[in-house]
């Protein structure tokens, strides 16, 4: 077992020198140090996180208002993560597209998320990500499938939202007005989209492997305590959109409410995976207790409406009967006559 294992990491350690050696023989000497740079955070010679000075190093790519070189560095991360099988070197990549989401410059961001053009679904392309070489490889392939899901669904959310979940301003619009600020409540046609976006995320967060005792592993660890943080902003948005429905309900048709409430009940559906996966049951009481209390309010909402429209179509039942009546006896008294 030992043998196998020493055999992958000469391989590894091999195809780290090759691509270096590529890397080296670039012509542009600006991109070829932040290949080299990404590749040094990538290596296969190591099952633990890139270290914080190789992050901060690519991060500091995007200080400088410099397009061509935030779009080089966003290309070698994904240029990498698409030409490896090494779960390792994907988790780490994607590790690295996750701190440019989260701690990197808007021109970073800018350039990840509009990678590919068409953005959507099955952005970075690893759904058939697979490596079946032994068990370890095989079940860190699906935390490979299942990070890059994540990650392409937060790109759809920001995208959705108009901010990135990472951003601690208020979600509100605001428009200038002199030296004041007017918030701009969205339609509620946004609003749902916006809270069914949301949701996804969770539910996105919530698709993790069943093989949880992964997160002994350094790089693991790492990147969930990312992804714990993705939710943590995932409900601070959710909460905000909540406050806002106020007295929007009033107003609301009742399948616009009817699908609000399915939104809250899918949340609701992942509210004990996600204390399995991060263990914050009390933390969390509160936003638990919002989200029941809205989804519980909506209802008894749609069901007044439901008995007002039983109450309106008895009504018009009444009436066409009593209509129907009088027609028939008038009808009966003319043939009477005419007899």
């Amino acid at each position: 077992m030992a043998r196998p294992r020493k055999l992958r990491e000469f391989i590894g350690r091999l195809k780290d020198n090759a691509s270096l050696i590529k890397a080296n023989l670039t012509t542009k000497r600006t991109v070829s140090s932040i290949k080299i740079s990404i590749l040094r955070a990538t290596s296969h010679s190591s099952t633990a996180a890139p270290p914080e000075h190789q992050l901060d190093a690519i991060l500091s790519l995007g200080h400088d208002v410099n397009l061509p070189l935030a779009c080089a560095c966003v290309e070698a991360v994904l240029d990498r993560l698409h030409n490896t099988r090494s779960p390792y070197v994907a988790l780490k990549c994607l590790f690295i597209l996750h701190n440019i989401i989260t701690h990197g410059s808007f021109i970073l961001k800018e350039q990840l998320s509009l990678y590919p053009l068409t953005g959507g679904q099955n952005s970075l392309k690893l759904t058939r990500f697979s490596n079946k070489s032994n068990l370890e490889n095989w079940e860190l392939s699906q935390w490979v499938r299942w990070y890059a899901s994540v990650l392409e669904r937060n790109l759809i959310t920001a995208r959705i939202l108009g901010c990135y979940l990472c951003c601690t301003s208020s979600s509100s619009k605001f428009q200038e007005n002199g030296n004041n600020k007017i918030a701009i409540r969205p339609p509620d046609c946004d609003l749902l989209k916006e809270i069914d976006s949301l949701v996804c995320m969770v539910e996105g967060i919530c698709a993790a492997p069943e093989s949880l005792h992964y997160q002994r592993l350094d790089l693991v660890h790492e990147f969930m305590l990312l992804v714990s943080e993705d939710y943590r902003f995932t409900q601070h948005q959710i909460i905000t959109r909540l406050n806002e429905l106020g007295d929007r309900t009033a107003r609301m048709s009742y399948d616009d409410l009817a699908e609000l409430i399915c939104c809250l009940k899918r949340l609701e559906d992942c509210r004990m995976r996600l204390v399995e996966m991060f263990a914050n049951r009390k933390r969390n009481d509160e936003f638990w207790d919002l989200v029941r209390q809205t989804r519980v309010g909506l209802e008894e909402l749609n069901e007044k409406r439901d008995r007002g429209r039983m109450v309106v179509w008895k009504g018009w039942k009444d009436e066409t009967t009593e209509l129907t009546r009088f027609v028939d006896q008038r009808v009966m008294g003319t043939s009477e006559k005419s007899s």
